[in-house]
């Protein structure tokens, strides 16, 4: 079965986790600065801060402004229960908003017409890792008042208007798990242009705990340190951080083999009845999964098809809005995310495929659809 995701690691990130080991230094330490470092340079960043999950990234960067009841955070319907978690654990509420039918990206036009006196965020998600509007967001936002929280977890390598998505921003958060562009094992990051809220959530990523407040009275002992605000467990660990630094030096590469996959996948579904890919400009967009649009009526007969053609598929995502515990939050009708999530199917895209691989999934596809069209 060739699988929809999978992670790509060699001997040297063995290596470089055994190195860590061998210094009895696992948890948060110089090896995790050093990735935050590896990371700001790729970026093109002022902070990075290194936390233990996607998740985590994300609800640490909302958790930094400080909502209150009532504040709301408007989110795609479409995307990963993540986020619509993370809103509700930083004190949230959370608004649904629609996403474009040619992208999967968030309607902004839709957001415009969500937004209220109570907005404190919006949520972008860069589907697929194709940026969402972001000019005309940050506008929106400094216009009305809201911050823009990036869901750039499909996102790294990415480009947007000349420069790497993370490189600038008030809070985009990455992840780096097993599945995606480059895996931690478990790990994420927030990238942020902004002092004081880098200097929160590091120190929020472990409990509240800040040292420097000791450093600065010249307090030598070591033992010694102030609990300042909330926080939570979030850290990175070191052992994590050495498979990042090593990920990090593929990187290039894998998103040259992502980007070549996804093209010819373009070139080869061009034209297939019954069968519509997403608009992504693969010259800037560093692909993390790929996505087609199928009949819904047909989608779970597609899928079952080509599992027996030994090609694995899935659904990225079920709109979060019919999910049972975020149902109170559902204010307003959302036709197309209900319409959109019934018809999207996921098939295989990642850089252990081999030319074959390929071969093997553009055949099945394109035999499936000839055949419903025959």
């Amino acid at each position: 079965m060739i699988a929809i995701s999978k992670p790509v690691t060699g001997p040297e990130e063995i290596a470089a986790m055994s190195k860590v080991f061998d210094s009895g230094w696992l948890g948060l330490g110089a090896t995790v600065q050093e990735f935050e470092e590896a990371l700001k340079a790729y970026l093109g960043a002022k902070h990075v801060v290194a936390v233990n999950t996607g998740t985590s990234a994300i609800h640490l960067a909302l958790a930094a402004l400080k909502l209150k009841p009532g504040d709301e955070v408007i989110v795609p319907s479409i995307t990963f229960g993540a986020c619509v978690q993370s809103i509700l654990q930083a004190g949230g509420t959370p608004v649904f908003a629609e996403s474009r039918a040619e992208d999967l990206l968030l309607d902004v036009d839709d957001v415009e017409r969500k937004l209220t006196s109570r907005t404190k965020a919006v949520m972008p998600v860069h589907y697929c890792g194709n940026p969402c509007d972001l000019e005309r967001l940050r506008a929106l936002g400094k216009a009305k008042g809201f911050v823009v929280v990036e869901d750039a977890a499909h996102a790294l390598g990415s480009d947007y208007k000349g420069g790497k998505i993370g490189g600038t921003g008030k809070l985009v958060c990455f992840s780096f798990d097993p599945i995606k562009n480059i895996t931690t094992g478990e790990g994420g990051a927030v990238a942020t242009d902004d002092d004081a809220l880098a200097e929160d959530m590091r120190r929020m990523r472990i409990l509240g705990i800040d040292k420097e407040t000791w450093r600065r009275y010249n307090n030598t002992r070591g033992y010694l340190y102030e609990i300042t605000s909330d926080g939570f467990r979030y850290h990175m660990p070191n052992f994590c951080a050495a498979v990042g630094l090593v990920q990090m030096k593929k990187l290039p590469g894998f998103v040259a083999r992502r980007r070549e996959i996804a093209k010819r996948y373009d070139a080869a579904f061009k034209g297939l009845p019954g069968l519509m890919t997403l608009t992504v400009d693969y010259a800037t967009v560093a692909p993390h999964i790929y996505i087609v649009r199928v009949d819904a009526a047909r989608r779970e007969a597609h899928m079952e098809a080509l599992k027996a053609k030994g090609v694995a598929t899935g659904v990225h995502y079920i709109a979060n809005h019919i999910q049972p515990y975020f149902k109170p939050f559902v204010r307003t009708p959302l036709p197309v995310a209900d319409r959109l999530w019934q018809e999207i199917m996921t098939i295989p895209l990642h850089c252990g495929m081999t030319d074959a691989d390929v071969e093997t999934v553009i055949g099945a596809v394109k035999g499936l659809f000839a055949r419903q069209a025959a």
